[in-house]
């Protein structure tokens, strides 16, 4: 029996696709800069036979590439082109297998989607605080194999912050059951770290314990002009002092992220009756009622305004509204989309440094692309900004991309001199294995390495990726 019908035999007929139009939507990344082939898609029901699908593989030498919602940005979820390598899909394990709101837990399988780990943390009243734009559709296995940012960090943390155990199954088809509430454990290693962020290439997580946290009960969503980029750290300074850090989601916006997305987006609008050149859009949550919410953002924001770090303000006066402002920050992406090619950024500095890093980093994208529309965005609040270039207006699209690695070159090479992170939330995947090798040492590229081999003796687990 051939290894694909053995593979077809584990997951049952249900649990596995083979057809070109059936496999297609598998192969291509969020951002089509990869495309992979595949003898075969499965989806295993269980994580029993997610170890089952495993040790087949790592038997016969056939690599093993896991996937979750396929939402990443660096490639990290699709196979190579050869056609050797299996792709497994975790989107059948969906159960919500428990959810304990005295211990403020939930335990997920892999396959859940984030915004229905949201949903059932919210039926019990508690809150489970990761969120990002794809949260309707990417997963949670994804999220927490790419240590998943977000909106929420500076308050809640990365994905690797909420997790208390992990179920993982081996390469060698070992199922490690190390799914527990504790908050304090201290027996040993902690091993659900190494595989939180690993990119699939130690394990596949097929389910996890989360943390959850009391569901405010006051929300208050504002967008605020600064007059530079240094108010930004005071302000956000100002936030977490003053409303004894209450602050959940603080998010730089320029204004040509804006412009692209007035543009490009139905149902925009400029809720100020002028432009400003630098905004902030922050959002502080309680369990205090929605006026103490409201009273304390009225107080900072009128602080800030008397010591020169806003011009002006406007606070959302419901949820739909702080729905609208949310939107303006969520579309850009898209509208970048739109507005032809674009060079991407994910890089993280000292939140201190963040206005240096905006400030410098423009000059070199100005003097290396002359008319390039510099439109960075991203979590401020703890140092995490995406810093993306836009075409300049009429130019070609593919001749501008193809700037990207001279242009990238000099933006990393700022963020490291800066004490920052060329990869702050999207991972390594294949995009950028060069710069884990370039900015990171000898020593820690080769302890890597060695764990690699340790748990993965016959590189099974997602080649290609990471190392």
């Amino acid at each position: 029996m051939s290894v694909i019908e053995e593979l077809k035999g584990i997951v049952g007929p249900k649990g596995w696709l083979e057809a070109p139009d059936e496999t297609a939507p598998y192969l291509v990344d969020e951002r089509a800069l990869y495309r992979g082939a595949t003898p075969l898609v499965v989806r295993p029901a269980s994580a029993e036979q997610v170890a089952a699908v495993l040790a087949l593989c790592s038997r016969e030498g056939v690599g093993v590439v896991p996937q979750g919602g396929n939402t990443g940005y660096v490639g990290g979820a699709v196979p190579d082109g050869s056609g050797q390598q299996i792709l497994l899909s975790l989107s059948r394990l969906k159960r919500i297998r428990e959810v304990d709101p005295l211990d403020y837990t939930i335990t997920a399988e892999a396959g859940c989607v984030l915004q229905e780990v949201q949903q059932a943390a919210a039926e019990v009243d508690r809150l489970f605080p990761l969120s990002l734009a794809a949260e309707g559709s990417c997963e949670i296995g994804g999220n927490l194999s790419t240590n998943a940012g977000g909106i929420a960090v500076l308050r809640y943390g990365n994905a690797r912050d909420l997790v208390l155990g992990l179920e993982v199954a081996l390469p060698d088809g070992t199922i490690w059951n190390g799914l527990r509430r504790l908050r304090k454990d201290n027996r040993g290693y902690d091993l659900k770290q190494l595989f939180l962020g690993a990119e699939g290439t130690l394990g596949v997580i097929t389910a996890a314990v989360l943390k959850l946290f009391p569901r405010p009960r006051g929300r208050v969503t504002a967008l605020v002009p600064v007059p530079d980029r240094a108010a930004t750290t005071r302000l956000l300074a100002r936030c977490r002092q003053e409303s004894g850090d209450l602050i959940t989601s603080f998010e730089y916006i320029h204004r040509v992220c804006l412009d692209l997305v007035f543009r490009h987006i139905a149902g925009t609008s400029d809720p100020f009756a002028r432009p400003y050149a630098h905004y902030v859009l922050l959002e502080l949550a309680s369990g205090r009622p929605q006026a103490e919410v409201q009273a304390v953002v009225e107080s900072v924001l009128g602080e800030a305004l008397e010591a020169g770090e806003a011009l002006d303000g406007v606070i959302a006066a419901s949820e739909e509204q702080a729905a609208q402002l949310w939107r303006l920050r969520e579309t850009i992406p898209e509208a970048q989309k739109h507005a032809g090619g674009c060079i991407k950024h994910d890089i993280s500095v000292p939140v201190s440094r963040v206005p240096a890093f905006l400030e410098e980093a423009t000059e070199i994208a100005e003097g290396l692309v002359p008319g390039v529309r510099v439109a960075p965005f991203g979590h401020l609040g703890d140092g995490n900004i995406h810093f993306n270039l836009t075409q300049p207006e009429g130019a070609d699209a593919e001749a501008f991309v193809a700037l990207t690695d001279q242009v990238s070159g000099q933006i990393h090479d700022l963020a490291a001199a800066m004490d920052g992170s060329f990869s702050a939330e999207h991972g390594i995947g294949q995009l950028k294995r060069a710069e884990l090798r370039r900015y990171m040492s000898e020593a820690e590229v080769e302890l890597m390495a060695k764990l690699k081999a340790l748990l993965d003796p016959n590189g099974i687990m997602n080649p290609g990726k990471v190392l």
